[in-house]
């Protein structure tokens, strides 16, 4: 089964100094276990929210906004794709990614199992 796992977080309850070397040490850590388990498919960070855009239908109408969001109060910063044999599996993986972030991170992974997946 593969699952797509958005990264979460709060951009006004993060480091404003971003991760630190130890954190991005750590995370690579666990990203080439992942691999190496075969249950990482693809992950990445996405750029800042001042880069990007949205764009929102209501009623037939589009709306394009482009970044920043002052509205928003959490932003999805990366994403990895899993390819786990049980959901509690890629729940752990996701689990034991954000273990690696310490108390001053406030963040969230959102596991959804892809449509259409054995």
């Amino acid at each position: 089964m593969r699952y797509l796992a958005l990264i979460r977080l709060d951009p006004a309850r993060m480091p404003e100094e971003g991760p630190g070397d130890d954190l991005i040490a750590k995370v690579n850590e666990i990203i080439e276990e992942m691999t190496k388990a075969g249950v990482l498919l693809d992950t990445a960070g996405l750029r800042p929210v001042e880069e990007g855009t949205r764009i929102r239908q209501a009623g037939g109408v589009q709306t394009v906004v482009d970044g920043p969001y002052t509205e928003s109060k959490e932003i999805i910063g990366g994403y990895m794709v899993l390819q786990t044999r049980s959901p509690e599996e890629a729940t752990e993986w996701a689990s034991r990614f954000l273990r690696v972030h310490g108390p001053e991170w406030d963040i969230e992974v959102e596991v959804r199992q892809l449509d259409g997946q054995n």
